[in-house]
């Protein structure tokens, strides 16, 4: 089953892909807003075209990569008590704020979330290092209507709290659990 977004309003719409072939175009209509809009299924050839006219050495490649792709520092995994599709959002250096998905919402970690307990600006996680190199990821509320929480506990506010790998903690009724690269399988 795939699923395609809303243009309009953001709502989902699944459908079985098994059943179409590729290059064939297919037509829906929203059945939030009824707007129609079409896809096409398959590979895109502007990208093939793209990815051929723009082929490079294995080190030219290399240092572009590590020009633009921020250093990972870990991940977001989110947990929801509804079925819902796994989500695992990316940390980068600096404030992570997270916060539900909605189509114009300036947060640079959103997700999205059928729990409206969620803000659309709910807390935010700061990515540092200390003296010795070592990653910090510290984390606080932004004033939320539900609050953070950290081992059943809210933080207060302007409260900012260090938080380590494996680390649950809860945003309304949506929990995440933070995962760093450097923590050990």
């Amino acid at each position: 089953m795939k699923r395609v977004r809303c243009p309009k309003c953001d709502h989902y719409i699944i459908f079985d892909e098994t059943k179409y072939t590729d290059g064939q175009s297919l037509v829906f209509q929203c059945a939030e807003c009824s707007h129609q809009f079409a896809i096409r299924m398959g590979v895109s050839k502007l990208k093939a075209t793209q990815r051929d006219e723009n082929q490079m050495t294995t080190r030219e490649q290399l240092s572009q990569l590590s020009e633009e792709e921020p250093e990972s520092v870990g991940s977001l995994v989110v947990i929801e008590n509804v079925f819902h599709y796994r989500q695992v959002l990316p940390l980068h250096m600096g404030d992570n704020v997270i916060g539900r998905y909605q189509k114009g919402n300036p947060v640079n970690t959103p997700f999205e979330t059928v729990d409206p307990s969620v803000d659309l600006n709910h807390c935010t996680l700061t990515v540092s290092r200390n003296r010795r190199g070592e990653l910090v990821y510290t984390l606080a509320d932004n004033n939320s209507n539900t609050g953070t929480f950290v081992d059943n506990v809210e933080l207060r506010p302007r409260e900012r709290r260090v938080i380590s790998a494996g680390t649950l903690f809860t945003l309304g009724a949506t929990s995440l659990i933070l995962h760093t690269d450097d923590e050990e399988d």
